[in-house]
């Protein structure tokens, strides 16, 4: 295989292990960043929401300009504005200041997450075959190391300014030095076997699309609230201490990062229906306990619950909205993703918001609806039955649904 399909690949872990980490360093310094500023759960909620509503500023600058200069330009790029602004919440005194650091650290997280997602997808094309689950694993990767060194900078008695800025510093260096790994140009998508190519199917492809969208909104949304409150959960619910509280995160982060390794071949061997139905079950039953627990081992397992369960449910969903139209895939994963990235990001402010009427562990309770509600209509990532003679689907084998997956042309390993 060409050495620099190679490089690119291995580029691509490496920005998302970047992003997930720049990311989850921010998710561990939450209560201290809370506590410093002196706003409460609600006011914090709301900050996020702005968070939030960065990055989709972000998304949306993101992809046109990814299209025109192309991911070699606009990743490191990315990398470098989402490593950089993240030491300004950690510079933060009050919640005036934390608002627009939020705002920016949002943005430059939109952008990476856009131009790094659009280069996964081109590496994908070249090696045709899935491999993008994997780069999501690179990302939860990403959120263990940060977990494991903000519970050691907390422990050492680092302030959030020192911690965010050094990690902002060595982010911005390390997503410079890999942009020469990156592809210089696009590689042409495979062609679709499975998917339909012919025949009306504009409104039934549009109810889908935005069908398999509002289960991705609902999915991420889940994992957006473990990635920003599973962490105070245990500080301020449980009463542990800082440095045992940042593990809840850390859970989750490696119970989702196990997951994503192997989510290719289970989907492979079990079909992406089962793989959605089951995770998302084992989710909202993960989150359950976490919520319900009075006891910290307990409730540590419930997140790690949670982070499994949800490991393989988001690429199940990209994967199904690629294949409903091979000659509108591009369109169609842009639809399901956005409206799934805005849910991750959205869904920590909802929970903030809830904190205004209930207490933190009965909104809880959203997520847990919004798995359930996935489980339930997982059928979506079925894809349509094809029509013609025996011997247009002559050969096809396995699960009923392993089409939603692109063609596998190798058994090599990842």
């Amino acid at each position: 295989m060409d050495r620099s399909l190679r490089a690119a690949r291995l580029a691509t872990f490496v920005y998302f292990i970047l992003n997930g980490t720049v990311m989850g360093m921010w998710v561990v310094q939450i209560p201290t960043v809370e506590h410093r500023t002196g706003i409460s759960h609600a006011v914090l909620g709301e900050l996020l929401l702005l968070l939030a509503f960065g990055a989709f500023v972000g998304m949306r600058v993101a992809g046109p300009l990814a299209d025109r200069f192309g991911a070699r330009v606009m990743v490191p790029a990315g990398a470098a504005l989402c490593s950089a602004t993240l030491a300004l919440p950690g510079l933060a005194t009050g919640a005036a200041p934390l608002t627009g650091a939020l705002f920016v650290f949002g943005l430059g997280n939109g952008v990476l997450d856009v131009s790094m997602n659009t280069h996964a997808v081109q590496v994908e094309h070249a090696y045709r075959r899935p491999i993008l689950a994997v780069f999501h694993a690179a990302y939860s990767l990403g959120g263990v190391l940060a977990a494991l060194a903000g519970a050691r900078a907390i422990s050492a008695g680092w302030t959030p300014a020192t911690t965010l800025g050094t990690a902002a510093v060595i982010g911005a260096v390390i997503g410079l030095a890999t942009a020469p790994l990156l592809l210089r140009r696009p590689a042409a998508p495979a062609a679709d076997p499975v998917a339909p190519t012919t025949g009306p199917r504009g409104r039934r492809t549009s109810r889908r699309i935005w069908g398999l969208a509002a289960l991705a909104l609902m999915v991420m949304l889940s994992e957006g609230v473990a990635n920003d409150w599973s962490t105070l959960h245990l500080r301020t619910v449980l009463d542990a201490a800082p440095a045992t509280a940042a593990l809840a995160y850390g859970a989750f982060s490696v119970a989702m990062t196990v997951g994503r390794l192997l989510t290719d071949r289970t989907a492979a061997r079990f079909g992406a229906f089962a793989v959605l139905r089951y995770g998302a079950a084992i989710a909202a039953v993960g989150l359950t306990v976490a919520a319900l627990s009075s006891w910290i081992p307990l409730a540590l397992v419930g997140w790690a619950l949670f982070g499994a369960g949800l490991s393989g449910c988001v690429p199940q969903l990209f994967s199904a909205a690629g294949h409903v139209d091979a000659q509108a895939a591009g369109a169609n994963v842009s639809r399901v993703a956005s409206l799934g990235y805005l849910g991750m990001l959205a869904g920590p402010a909802v929970i903030g918001w809830l904190t205004h009427l209930m207490p933190l562990t009965a909104a809880f309770f959203l997520p847990i609806a919004c798995c359930a509600a996935a489980a339930l209509a997982a059928g979506l990532v079925r894809p349509p039955a094809v029509t013609g003679t025996a011997s247009d689907v002559q050969g096809q084998t396995g699960p009923a649904d392993a089409g939603a997956l692109p063609p596998r042309v190798s058994s090599t390993a990842d």
